[in-house]
């Protein structure tokens, strides 16, 4: 009788799929999560990589085809053919750029995420989402030492981060004095990240540069000689964390002068905006509760997968006015009440933060001190190995947690041949860098499980 009811209930189902455009997709989305699972619980490949094009056009195939080529030949060639030809931001070793270190918790729910479908542009459509993201930013908001009428959003990456940031920043000083007739400007560093010109570019601004002193930061003199001496400045653009030496500007300094000449403090906290949340380096942040906006990527240092970047104002007010979009299927938006779309540069969106605040709910906050603090840890360890070798050079003296280093003798080939060695063992992802027009090399350490002493006997192989 059961058998008889499970095989009408089963002809009912196959019944209905016959009138599905995709049919009945079930094992289709049990294949999809079990390899989902395999991978998040797995340890990442370290020596996975690039692979040349056409090599790879000729090992992948047509996957797309009039008729498809059905879940198990996809799965297995996105395993055995396209993930293999991509870098394991999340391997241990991998110290290269900055990589990423999301915890389990967080890549399984980024998976949670892609299956709720949720649009959290609007409260309207995604409010329990939103709510969640915006909990999820107050916890960063109080590390700046903000108000809790700060609000934000997340965006893709610091690229768009910044750019909303300064289109917010221009919108403001726009709405208080006329276009300058040579045009508006944008004040940082040389070691500003590269997105801070590519954004003055989308906007058709220009980027001023002011020198930073022999520590490598950016300070409120050299701001204010350039303030005094330039028109049409609407922002000052200071960095927490410089990508390439992971230097913090003279952030209270800085912040002193922008209050006097009345322009606006963005601060590129991409990568070493995280340290905030560490006790042992919280005071070099001194002066960043001054700031009129701030972006981190929790896809860096804070334990989420990509894409995920939190972008913060002091006061949301001049975001709304700048990002806001009007148009008659839009009227209906309720504009009273936390609409990410009116924060940032888009409308679309998914809840890229959902991941970041899962994994902090589940864990903790103290959780997350505790991962910060051991990176650093690790990087200072390593950094006093550095220091013990008289076949290597510490060339500056670390803030955060990246390393800048060389083995006096060398050139640029010698570095290369030995980075691509231990890339190929998995021993390291170690990638050589400029620094004052010399070759050297570079770690970035943000995965809490990375080991020194492991590192530490890696680079004793550069002899």
């Amino acid at each position: 009788m059961q058998k008889a009811q499970r095989d009408s209930t089963s002809a009912k189902k196959e019944s209905r799929a016959d009138h599905r455009v995709w049919g009945d997709e079930a094992e289709i989305v049990d294949a999809a999560i079990d390899y989902a699972w395999r991978r998040i619980t797995e340890d990442p490949d370290p020596v996975s990589g690039a692979r040349p094009a056409a090599d790879l056009a000729l090992a992948a195939g047509a996957a797309v085809t009039p008729w498809g080529i059905g879940a198990e030949a996809a799965i297995k060639l996105f395993d055995r053919v396209l993930l293999p030809a991509t870098r394991s931001q999340s391997a241990s070793t991998n110290l290269a750029y900055i990589p990423a270190a999301p915890t389990r918790a967080a890549l399984a729910f980024d998976a949670v995420t892609g299956a709720a479908n949720i649009f959290a542009g609007t409260w309207e459509a995604g409010a329990g989402a939103i709510h969640a993201e915006n909990e999820a930013l107050a916890w960063l908001t109080g590390l700046l030492g903000w108000p809790s009428t700060a609000a934000g959003c997340f965006v893709s990456g610091g690229t768009m981060g910044n750019l909303s940031a300064l289109i917010t920043a221009r919108a403001a000083a726009a709405a208080s004095r006329p276009r300058p007739t040579d045009g508006w400007k944008i004040v940082c560093a040389d070691s500003a990240h590269s997105s801070i010109r590519s954004a003055a570019r989308a906007m058709d601004v220009t980027v001023v540069t002011a020198p930073v002193d022999r520590r490598g930061h950016l300070t409120g003199d050299a701001v204010n000689a350039v303030l005094t001496s330039t028109t049409g400045v609407f922002a000052v653009v200071a960095t927490t964390g410089t990508t390439n030496a992971g230097l913090i500007d003279d952030l209270d300094d800085i912040a002193d002068v922008c209050e006097r000449h009345q322009v606006w403090l963005h601060i590129d906290g991409a990568y070493g905006g995280a340290g905030l949340a560490a006790p042992s380096v919280r005071h070099r942040y001194a002066g960043i509760e001054r700031a009129d906006s701030f972006i981190v990527d929790p896809h860096k240092w804070l334990f989420a997968p990509y894409d995920c970047c939190a972008l913060l104002y002091r006061d949301p007010a001049p975001a709304r006015a700048a990002h806001s979009q009007t148009a008659s299927y839009l009227d209906a938006i309720d504009r009273e009440v936390h609409n990410p779309t009116d924060l940032a540069l888009h409308l679309s969106r998914r809840a890229r933060g959902l991941p970041f605040w899962f994994s902090l709910a589940v864990h903790g906050t103290e959780r997350y001190v505790r991962a910060v603090e051991q990176t650093l840890t690790t990087s200072r360890l390593v950094a006093d190995a550095i220091r013990a070798d008289d076949r290597l050079r510490l060339l500056v003296e670390p803030e955060l947690s990246v390393l800048l280093f060389d083995r006096p003798g060398w050139g640029p080939q010698d570095y290369a041949t030995w980075s691509a060695r231990t890339a190929e063992t998995g021993a390291m992802l170690c990638v050589p860098t400029q620094w004052h027009g010399m070759t050297v090399l570079r770690l970035a350490f943000v995965n809490p499980d990375t080991d020194a002493g492991e590192v530490i006997e890696t680079l004793r192989t550069l002899h």
